[in-house]
């Protein structure tokens, strides 16, 4: 049941945000859409409820919960963001709005861009981190918190990834090319 109800949360949110956005574009109803898209959160407010109650149930903790916690990090986390970049895509292609912002390519704003979406992946593992922590308290038994463990440390190895990916950025910051290396 909770496997199935993350892919309906995940769809869920593409629909919300489909409705969202065509409030906002097609019926120019910019409130309604604000409203519909406000929706999003109640989608993982239903799914951790759910998932405590499977674990209250007596559900054995595996992977589905593990994965459940992991997309609520990511949404919470990274949600709003990833609804900006669609709207900025659907104004800009369907609507004439102006075109996406790109992150910057080169120095020191290409490194702050890094910084900053290592941080927003940190903050989605740490928020999945905690989910877990909550769940193995809850569940209390040594023995069938094993795979709960392991996405704790899948999200640790998240962290350090975009943190190594950061650093290299700082580091070896990516440089423009000049004119007369180019040719």
């Amino acid at each position: 049941m909770v496997v199935a109800l993350i892919v309906a949360c995940e769809a869920g949110f593409w629909v919300l945000l489909a409705i969202g956005l065509a409030l906002r574009y097609v019926a120019k109803k910019p409130k309604a859409s604000t409203a519909v898209l406000l929706c999003e959160p109640l989608l993982e407010l239903v799914l951790f409820v759910t998932t405590v109650i499977d674990l209250r149930n007596g559900a054995e903790p595996d992977g589905k919960h593990g994965l459940a916690a992991v997309y609520i990090g990511y949404s919470a986390a990274l949600g709003h963001r990833t609804i900006r970049w669609v709207d900025a895509r659907v104004a800009h292609r369907f609507f004439d709005g102006p075109p996406p912002v790109k992150p910057p390519k080169y120095g020191m704003a290409r490194t702050v861009h890094e910084w900053k979406t290592a941080a927003r992946w940190g903050l989605a593992a740490a928020i999945a981190i905690a989910l877990l922590q909550g769940a193995i308290w809850y569940v209390g038994d040594d023995d069938r918190i094993g795979s709960l463990r392991d996405w704790q440390q899948r999200m640790l190895f998240l962290i350090g990834i975009n943190l190594v990916i950061a650093l290299s950025y700082t580091l070896f910051p990516k440089r423009e090319r000049s004119a007369s290396n180019a040719r």
